[in-house]
């Protein structure tokens, strides 16, 4: 039979395994600070608010800005993808439209041959004012000849007619080069406008933002109007939160607000008071009694402050849930939980 003996190996492995022991004892779990949030989390839930100050639930929301085709035609290049942000100009894709570009050639063309029919009708008008002058010319000499018994009156009235006729070339001429003008202002903003539809072809950002969806994909034809992506205005982000009449009716517009979100209860981001609806939501249909009274909700927007949303833009998340606070009593202070705390 063979004996266990116990020496240094045995010993090492026994002191290694107490103090893996005593290590994963000293070590808190990696769920206690998640633990410690939910707590103030549920704090602030429950907690009852000073008078003065009141609570919501609610989630953050943004404006939703459409970049869309104005006119017609296949994806050519999609430049962004979702999540991407943008800034206010910047190229987001591009609409191929040959038919369109050929237009433009041909409407080139035409100002062209409109330019020419102008030269034209200028040249003419000069040629046309040199045989006025001279039938005029010939006209008053005739008037003094006639006069004298030099010129009989038949070759007079032929230089009459041949002034009068001048004349009335000069005037035909001029209204020639009227048209060719107009001609080329037709043409000329025929260009301009095929130029337009080619510039909205290019589709741009219409502020800054970031891509929340991607609607299309290059190669696709789209039709006028179609969207094609969708931003959100990182610069107009704000919690909506609903409150009953009793205390929606003292909010003031621009009054201080407080906003805590679930997954970062730590931080107090201020907010302000931007919009108080005018009618009551989940009305019931008979508002009798003063219990029924009490069911009417005013929906209200925590605006938060545009500069603050610039410093962290980047961590604005839409559909995130918290809640809102808000004083009815602008004399109240705010509780030390809801000191400003930003990152």
């Amino acid at each position: 039979m063979k004996r266990t003996t116990s020496g240094p190996t045995s010993r090492g492995a026994l002191l290694a395994i107490l103090l893996a022991t005593g290590l994963a004892v000293a070590v808190p779990p990696p769920s206690l600070a998640q633990s410690r949030l939910k707590q103030l989390i549920d704090r602030l839930r429950g907690q009852r608010m000073p008078d003065g100050i009141a609570k919501s639930n609610g989630r953050i929301e943004a404006t939703q800005v459409d970049v869309a085709a104005k006119y017609a035609g296949r994806i050519a290049q999609l430049l962004v993808r979702e999540g991407d942000e943008v800034s206010a100009g910047q190229v987001v894709a591009t609409i191929a439209s040959p038919e369109t570009e050929a237009q433009l050639r041909g409407a080139q063309a035409q100002v062209l041959r409109a330019k020419k029919s102008l030269a034209e009708a200028v040249a003419l008008i000069a040629q046309r004012n040199s045989d006025l002058t001279f039938a005029d010319a010939d006209f008053a000499r005739g008037k003094e000849l006639v006069g004298k018994g030099f010129m009989t009156r038949q070759i007079f009235d032929q230089r009459k007619a041949k002034a009068e006729a001048a004349k009335a070339g000069l005037d035909a001429a001029k209204a020639q080069e009227e048209q060719a003008t107009f001609a080329v202002q037709s043409a000329e903003a025929d260009v301009q406008r095929l130029q337009a539809v080619l510039v909205d072809l290019v589709l741009r950002a219409p502020r800054d933002g970031r891509v929340q969806y991607r609607l299309a994909r290059e190669g696709e034809v789209v039709g006028a109007g179609t969207r094609i992506l969708t931003l959100l205005d990182l610069a107009d982000v704000y919690m909506t939160i609903y409150l009953p009449a009793a205390q929606a009716g003292p909010l003031a517009l621009n009054d201080e607000a407080r906003i805590v979100l679930d997954p970062v209860p730590q931080y107090v981001v201020p907010a302000t008071i931007s919009f108080v609806a005018s009618e009551a939501q989940f009305t019931p249909k008979s508002v009798e009694t003063e219990e029924e009274r009490e069911k009417l909700t005013f929906r209200i927007k925590l605006q938060i402050d545009p500069k603050i949303l610039k410093k962290y833009h980047r961590r604005v998340k839409t559909g995130v849930r918290g809640m809102g606070f808000v004083r009815t009593d602008p004399k109240v202070a705010w509780p030390a939980d809801l000191a400003v705390k930003l990152p």
